[in-house]
């Protein structure tokens, strides 16, 4: 301490003697600490300051300095202001600084000290307030200031009406919107229109009644963009429970609401076609059959199956497969009602779910419409494809009332459709099970049938309209089942395709054809030919090996011209690579191909010059109501016409009464084939047939 400070005065007199009593009363009421201090040491000190620090009076005064309450790092910074005090260089110092209570804690004090002459001696009044808590609020402030400029989530303070008096950065940041663009402004200019009313009326209720409200909401930035925020709101009130503002802070979330919907639509729609997968479609499901419960109507549970995809996607690839799918997609939402949901189960296989139903009408409606928009072409790149639907219906609540089991039932009813010749739909009925039991054991009795030798082929004559001799045969396969009799190939046949056995079943047929016809050559008959049906499988993938039947015909020293390969439309409509090479080796070979079924497809005049092809066989279903005059009778003027310009011949299929015969000569046509001529014969009865000749019909 300072030799100034410290040292006595001449004469020790109380220098607070004369006006001890008017500056104890005021100093004793007043609300801060007051002190004195003489050659720094207390002479005086009121009651709040005693209370302030902790000590008694007797303490402070008998004991201690003004420099036993100060913090040991502000010493010098109290000797220094004291020593210019007294010195006479200042009247009087105001500062803050550290003040050491009793306890060892130290409180914020702010300090006003004057230099006063009391009783002729000099000392020094001091005046001091406790400021922690107002320290400590500041620094609140400040804080506050700095989260509400730095922070990273936006923050918006409006009136009781939503009116915005201010914002911070992050605010500006996130909408585009600056202050001065929104102050006076209500919060409903974020507004992106997505929410109802009722949302909202919501929102200032809880507020109304709670003062808080937390959610999430769809709002739009200055530049039109939608973004999602998540917000929350809170109130600030008056003393008299008034509202002073509400504080809305909220963060752009939209990247997570993105991410959300993404993570949702990966697990809910199918990712090639953007359908509801079986997820999602069972979800709905269980929806509509609530909705049918309590409403007492129907739902329909519409299970298709494309016929064909197999095939496209086998010769013309995964990718053209993919996109026939989209393709398909987009047809069936186009045939049903806007309430319906159509899903992708998987594969090939899709499900519509039609509900509110009164009556069956409607189902039948979507599923012709179905059927009708999936049997048309399909462009893939610089291709045409064609794929069928096979449809199969169940109802709830009159085919079943459990969900798993009405999915069965209408995939029974597909495969009905299916079995009837596809490209059709059909009702669950109860009958359905006992047909697929007999259509499984039927699937594997075919596996073994032709390495038990129980095939044979039938042949059914084609006669020359014009001379009525035997000109041609087609090879018909017959299976004789041990069990069953005589099975039809309508029946097999499509198994036979699904598993990849009609490729042997087919190789077996060009064996046994070609072997009979070189038997028919030996006995004479060498100007005429045998058609062989081929599956559309047999052409595409690995399936039929064109070289080793070319082959084949060599090594027998077989003409290839009295083979005729038998395709339908459906082969030159899907034509691929592989198809169209094995064709052309075929054609370059000369082998005959003949168009069956013609009529009841997709015809190109294209495909028939390209490969070209040496016959037409018009469809029975042209020939059957053949009459004079009738519509029949002038398309199969027209296809005959059209097939003879173009150096074409003709068969016309399923020829069973002379008129018809008769009409179909008149018109041009070359060649009929039907039970009026011979039903499908085994070898030995066609070689009688080419001895003797047919009968005069």
């Amino acid at each position: 301490m300072s030799e100034l400070l410290m040292q006595a005065p001449a004469a020790c007199t109380d220098p607070l003697s004369e006006e001890s009593s008017l500056f104890r009363g005021l100093a004793e009421n007043a609300m801060v600490g007051v002190y004195v201090v003489y050659q720094g040491r207390f002479l005086y000190v009121n009651a709040k300051l005693l209370d302030m620090l902790g000590y008694t009076r007797a303490e402070m005064l008998q004991r201690m300095s003004l420099f036993d309450i100060v913090a040991h790092d502000e010493k010098h910074l109290v000797e220094a202001h004291l020593k210019r005090t007294i010195s006479g260089e200042i009247s009087q110092f105001h500062y803050e600084r550290k003040a050491l209570k009793k306890d060892g804690s130290f409180i914020d004090v702010e300090v006003y000290c004057s230099r006063m002459v009391f009783g002729g001696q000099v000392v020094l009044v001091g005046l001091m307030l406790d400021i922690t808590q107002r320290k400590a609020d500041a620094e609140s402030a400040h804080l506050a200031s700095l989260v509400y400029k730095h922070s990273s989530e936006a923050m918006v303070i409006t009136d009781a009406n939503g009116v915005i008096i201010t914002v911070n950065p992050s605010f500006t940041d996130i909408t585009g919107y600056s202050l001065d663009e929104v102050l006076g402004q209500r919060l409903n200019i974020l507004s992106s229109g997505r929410h109802t009313e009722a949302f909202y009326r919501e929102m200032w209720g809880q507020l109304a009644k709670t003062g808080k409200w937390r959610g999430e909401i769809w709002n739009r930035r200055k530049n039109g963009e939608e973004y999602a925020e998540s917000l929350v709101i809170n109130t600030s009130y008056n003393d008299d429970g008034s509202v002073r503002c509400r504080i809305g802070v909220f963060s752009d979330i939209t990247t997570k609401k993105e991410s959300e919907q993404f993570i949702w639509r990966q697990a809910n729609y199918d990712f090639l076609t953007g359908l509801p997968n079986r997820k999602l479609l069972e979800d709905r499901l269980a929806i509509e059959l609530a909705r049918a419960h309590r409403s007492k109507t129907e739902v329909a549970l519409i299970f298709l199956d494309l016929d064909f995809f197999k095939e496209v996607n086998d010769s013309m690839g995964h990718a053209m497969g993919d996109e026939l799918l989209r393709q398909v997609a987009r047809r069936l939402t186009q045939c049903v009602r806007e309430a319906d949901t159509v899903a992708r189960l998987g594969g090939d296989e899709f499900v519509i779910i039609a509900g509110g139903l009164a009556d069956h009408a409607v189902v039948r409606r979507i599923c012709e419409q179905v059927l009708q928009s999936l049997a048309k072409p399909y462009r893939l790149k610089d291709q045409l494809a064609y794929v069928s639907a096979s449809v199969g219906v169940a109802f709830y609540p009159g085919d079943s009332k459990d969900q798993e089991q009405l999915m069965r039932h209408a995939d029974l009813a597909m495969y009905a459709a299916k079995d009837a010749g596809r490209s059709q739909f059909r009702f669950y009925d109860i009958k359905m099970h006992e047909a697929v039991r007999e259509r499984w054991q039927l699937s594997r009795d075919l596996l073994g049938a032709l390495e038990k030798g129980q095939f044979e082929l039938h042949y059914q004559p084609v006669i020359d309209l014009a001379t009525g001799r035997i000109a041609k045969a087609e090879a018909l396969i017959r299976w004789r089942h041990p069990e069953r009799g005589f099975v039809s190939p309508a029946q097999f046949i499509p198994f036979a395709e699904d598993n990849g056995i009609i490729i042997g079943i087919g190789n077996w047929v060009f064996d046994e054809a070609t072997r009979q016809l070189m038997a028919w050559r030996d006995m004479g008959f060498e100007d005429f030919n045998v058609g062989i049906n081929v599956s559309p499988v047999q052409l595409r993938g690995e399936g039929l090996d064109h070289r080793q039947w070319l082959q084949r015909l060599q090594d027998l020293g077989l003409p290839p011209g009295q083979l005729v390969v038998e395709l339908t439309e459906r082969v030159l409509m899907d034509v691929a690579p592989i198809v169209t090479e094995k064709l052309l080796a075929f054609r370059d070979a000369g082998v005959q191909v003949a168009l069956d079924d013609f009529g009841t497809g997709y015809s190109s005049l294209s495909y028939l010059k390209k490969f070209d092809i040496d016959y037409l066989k018009i469809d029975q279903s042209f020939v059957r109501n053949l009459a004079e005059g009738s519509e029949d009778m002038a398309l199969c003027e027209a296809m005959i016409m059209m097939a003879h310009k173009l150096g074409l011949q003709v068969i016309a299929e399923g020829v069973e009464l002379a008129h018809q015969r008769d009409l179909l000569k008149g018109i041009g046509c070359d060649f009929g084939q039907g039970y009026l001529f011979s039903k499908p014969v085994p070898a030995a009865a066609f070689t009688e047939l080419l001895k003797s000749g047919l009968p005069a019909n």
